[in-house]
């Protein structure tokens, strides 16, 4: 069986693809002076890594600048909010009808008085999903105008 060779934790692989005579030259240079490439490798970063830009005439790269956010984003790691294919974002009289599992009548009532939150383009209303499920699941208009008022009395 062979023998397994300790790893050291605080060590890492390196990998480096160089021009074949630079290879060359670096393994000459190991072999001649009986010195592993990970030592002349340590010893040559430890003596000009400080001096890098100044090695290579090259200087830093300047930081990128931060990724633009749009408006109402949040970054978010580890989960996924998904609305299925299916579902229209612009709803149709008939589609927030059937949303709101009544008759479409009664959305285009709704939606006449004020009270259901739509846009009327030509003929036709057009309603947001998320504005009629918010609506849905908060106050109606009517009674935060009563609580209003009933506020303004007292």
């Amino acid at each position: 069986m062979a023998k397994q060779r300790k790893r050291r934790d605080d060590t890492a692989a390196l990998f480096v693809r160089l021009p074949l005579e630079e290879a060359e030259r670096l393994d000459r240079f190991a072999f001649e002076r009986r010195i592993p490439k990970r030592d002349v490798v340590r010893t040559l970063l430890a003596e000009h890594l400080d001096e890098a830009d100044v090695m290579w005439r090259q200087p830093l790269p300047p930081p990128l600048p931060p990724m633009p956010m749009p408006p109402g984003a949040e970054v978010v790691v580890g989960r996924a909010e998904l609305t299925p294919a299916d579902a229209h974002e612009v709803l149709t009289v008939e589609q927030a009808a059937e949303l709101l599992q009544v008759e479409p009548v009664d959305v285009a009532a709704l939606a006449e008085a004020g009270e259901l939150p739509g846009r009327k383009i030509g003929e036709s209303w057009r309603f947001l999903r998320s504005a009629v499920l918010t609506w849905l699941g908060g106050d109606a208009p009517e009674a935060k105008r009563a609580s209003r008022a009933r506020t303004e009395r007292e």
